[in-house]
């Protein structure tokens, strides 16, 4: 064999087993705007290194802060962002968010029937295609004492009961509080009309004067409902009060009340800004991976959406949030509600 045709022969053997060695690209960043405990690092990591990428995280606190986070660059600074439904609609609207190739997230079929049926769950869909797929939830449903409330309550209409005087803790939040108000009185929740505010403001300048203190923060009602001998408590956490009660100790029910709970519900969506659409996708459909979704719930206290919660059925009717007919006027009249304002100066 001559010299020349020895290296030829090398030549081809090396290309040949180069063909073979799978392709190694660039490490990819992947920009996650989203909510604490919803990426932990154990799980970034888990997912870094089966991807060959890189995350991000952006944590936020407040919608607030998300909407000014994700609109700063016209969605151009974020890959993936995870907002309740109310929020998708609006930054859909916006055009900060494009559609979702849904046949590149195979475990949204994992997902329970109520999160699948996507026609039921409002601010997600348009003509175009779905722009975000559920992650988790919590309804605001209405917890108990069980050494104080022998019967379990079966509608919101308990927080204004007189037996409960000053046994009551409501949320200090003046969107949910004008929506269950007008619920109660048979209207819509989102969109209460002009003729309807009157009855509305009424209603709750009522609850102010039944509830003993209003509460902001999860760990904030727990201890008050420890320490004030409180009867009900409106969850605004949902779960994960329930949960935290518990752990403390405390003896307490909870229930979805007959009319419906108003509920969040948190979603992964793509930003307009999407470097790798494939990547941020990728990372929609990991989350819904069993492990991923269950360490969700055993260290938050959340509800995921492919695992039935011990605490809600399938029959409770949970009204997924919306955006409101008008937040300042909302916030306006709570101010003035929780100040003292009596009915006759409204």
């Amino acid at each position: 064999m001559s010299k020349t045709f020895g290296l030829w022969v090398l030549r081809l053997t090396v290309v040949g087993a180069l063909a073979l060695v799978p392709p190694v690209f660039a490490e990819e960043v992947l920009r996650v705007l989203t909510w604490p405990g919803y990426a932990d690092a154990d799980l970034v990591k888990a997912f870094e290194k089966q991807f060959n990428a890189r995350v991000e995280v952006t944590f936020v606190s407040t919608d607030d802060v998300l909407r000014e986070r994700l609109g700063a660059n016209q969605g151009r600074d974020f890959d993936v962002v995870a907002a309740n439904t109310a929020e998708i609609s609006s930054f859909i609207d916006r055009k900060l968010l494009l559609p979702l190739r849904m046949e590149r997230i195979p475990n949204t079929q994992r997902q329970l029937p109520r999160f699948r049926d996507l026609q039921r769950i409002g601010g997600i869909l348009r003509p175009e295609g779905v722009y975000a797929v559920p992650y988790t939830f919590s309804e605001m449903g209405l917890i108990y004492d069980r050494k104080q409330v022998a019967q379990a309550p079966t509608s919101m209409a308990a927080m204004w009961d007189p037996q409960y005087k000053g046994r009551v803790l409501a949320f200090d939040g003046s969107t949910h509080a004008f929506s269950i108000a007008s619920l109660l009185l048979h209207g819509r929740p989102f969109h209460i009309e002009d003729r309807q505010f009157k009855a509305v403001v009424a209603h709750l300048i009522a609850l102010r004067r039944n509830v003993l203190t209003f509460y902001t923060l999860p760990e904030e009602s727990v201890e008050l409902f420890r320490q004030s001998g409180a009867a009900l408590l409106f969850a605004n956490y949902g779960s994960q009060q329930v949960k935290l009660l518990r752990d403390a100790g405390v003896d307490v029910g909870y229930v979805i009340p007959s009319e419906g709970a108003l509920a969040w519900l948190d979603c992964w969506a793509v930003s307009r800004g999407v470097r790798n659409q494939s990547l941020a996708e990728s990372w929609i459909n990991y989350t819904l991976e069993p492990q991923v979704s269950g360490a969700l719930t055993k260290r938050q206290g959340l509800s995921n959406t492919i695992e039935a919660s011990p605490l809600t059925q399938d029959s409770d009717k949970l009204i997924w949030l919306e955006p409101a007919e008008d937040d300042k006027r909302r916030a306006s009249l709570w101010a003035r509600i929780t100040s003292g304002d009596t009915p006759g100066r409204f």
